[in-house]
């Protein structure tokens, strides 16, 4: 049954966790040398120690409702892994000189749809789609790329590149992120890509190349779609359990985010140059940035354990995720008395957006009685709680 307060709450939980991640990336990566893979190992520390390690010296010592699954592990991985992968597609746009200003937008925008989707077609649920709620998906985009493209700042195409380093699965990291990253999420990894280049940037005489730029930006709209779903279903086959699917997350994230990046700071020319003590604020400033991107995983889930659904909760998190970051980063930079009627216009069509989506949201049939132990479900597999 869904209690519609929480299932808010946890996701504004999500909204505002992704919202700040990526200033406090920003300053990490501005502190490790401008180097957005030396700040996502950091992001990955900090999935490594709240996805992975509390969770399971919780599940260790304290018993927790749910169980483990193979099935529910393999999917829970794998929506953290994709969380991780849309991430790194946003890093590779960028990284092909793709403006922010309009690779940001065509994600946000984008996401939700395949979210919507994905969630329909694994619901059989696309009869149940109303033209109503297909408006409220438009007017979340609308006026998400809406408060990017007006938000105050000396010139509009920066402020967009700073807003869409602070969107998340982040995420989640992330993730990412309930159906984490995650973003997760994270979610969470796209922020990292949108400062200076570093050692693996094209340089800066290399010709545009859209068909990159375009399958970057293609690779984290379908992975940032299909994040929650994947998670939800996963947490679903692990009996709700909400500390195990965001184990699994936060074990795929800490893969991506550390030991890729790790293996290729390695192998170049600058990589692992820096000492500790010059790496050590910057890398706190990271691990901070990570922490958001996993409690905006943790978010999620939660939200899907009290009964919200991938296809109004993805939207929303994806629709005001940047909203908070740039009204974040306006506080930060002082520039909030400098806010234009566009921008609120934009903000107010967000939330009538938001709102149409949870009124016309469309509903999953039903699931029916769970099979009993030996029709159809293993009981060492699926059905057997364990603690």
């Amino acid at each position: 049954m869904i209690k519609l307060p929480f299932v808010l709450a946890f996701t504004a939980l999500t909204a505002l966790s992704w919202g700040v991640y990526g200033i406090l990336l920003h300053r990490g990566t501005d502190l490790l040398g401008h180097s957005s893979l030396r700040a996502f190992v950091g992001v990955g520390i900090a999935y490594f120690l709240i996805a992975v390690l509390i969770p399971a010296i919780w599940l260790g010592s304290k018993k927790e409702k749910g169980f483990w699954s193979i099935t529910g592990t393999i999917l829970s991985l794998f929506a953290g892994t994709v969380g991780a992968l849309g991430a790194l597609g946003v890093i590779l746009a960028v990284a092909f000189k793709g403006s922010p200003l309009y690779v940001m937008p065509i994600v946000f925008g984008g996401a939700p749809v395949v979210n919507t989707l994905v969630t329909s077609w694994i619901n059989k649920s696309f009869s149940q789609i109303k033209p109503m709620f297909i408006v409220g998906l438009v007017l979340v985009a609308l006026g998400a790329v809406g408060v990017l493209i007006n938000k105050p700042g000396p010139s509009k195409a920066p402020a967009v590149a700073q807003a869409a380093e602070g969107a998340n699965e982040s995420v989640p990291a992330l993730p990412t992120t309930g159906e984490s990253s995650e973003g997760d999420a994270a979610a969470s990894a796209a922020a990292a890509t949108q400062h200076a280049p570093d050692s693996h940037a094209p340089a800066s005489n290399e010709p545009v190349n859209p068909i990159a730029i375009g399958a970057s930006i293609l690779l984290a709209v379908v992975c940032w779609g299909a994040y929650g779903p994947v998670l939800h279903i996963g947490q679903t086959k692990m009996g709700g359990s909400r500390l195990r699917p965001f184990c699994c997350v936060g074990i795929a994230y800490f893969f991506i985010a550390v030991a890729v990046p790790v293996l290729i700071l390695m192998t170049s020319s600058d990589g692992l140059q820096l000492t500790m003590r010059d790496a050590a604020p910057g890398m706190l400033w990271s691990i901070l940035a990570g922490t958001a991107g996993a409690v905006g995983a943790l978010g999620i889930i939660l939200a899907f354990n009290y009964g919200g659904k991938p296809v109004f909760v993805m939207p929303l998190v994806f629709g005001f995720a940047p909203v908070i970051n740039t009204l974040t980063s306006m506080l930060v930079g002082g520039t909030l008395g400098l806010i234009s009627p566009y921008f609120i216009a934009a903000l107010l069509l967000g939330i009538s957006g938001a709102v149409t989506v949870l009124v016309f949201a469309p509903k999953a049939k039903p699931h029916g009685a769970p099979a009993a132990a030996g029709q159809g479900a293993s009981p060492a597999l699926e059905t057997k709680p364990t603690t």
